[in-house]
């Protein structure tokens, strides 16, 4: 299977498995941080992606997002 393929079934799926697919391939990174996030904010990120993994179904994409966001304020 060729990269493109690859990627174009990867954006095929729906945005929580998209977004644990994307997860997953940074993770593989061997890469060091470039810059120090501080202990708090560690444990909040920890924390959100735990709810997410939890609940995929708490992600909304970023059209759904924008449709709403001018259905309640404009």
């Amino acid at each position: 299977m060729n990269i493109e393929t690859i990627t174009e079934q990867a954006l095929k799926l729906e945005p929580a498995l998209w977004a644990y697919v994307a997860e997953i391939l940074l993770e593989s990174l061997d890469y060091e941080e470039d810059f120090v996030v501080s202990e708090a904010w560690q444990q909040e990120i920890k924390k959100r992606c735990d709810e997410i993994d939890a609940d995929p179904s708490i992600l909304i994409d970023g059209e759904s997002l924008m449709v709403e966001l001018k259905q309640r304020y404009i």
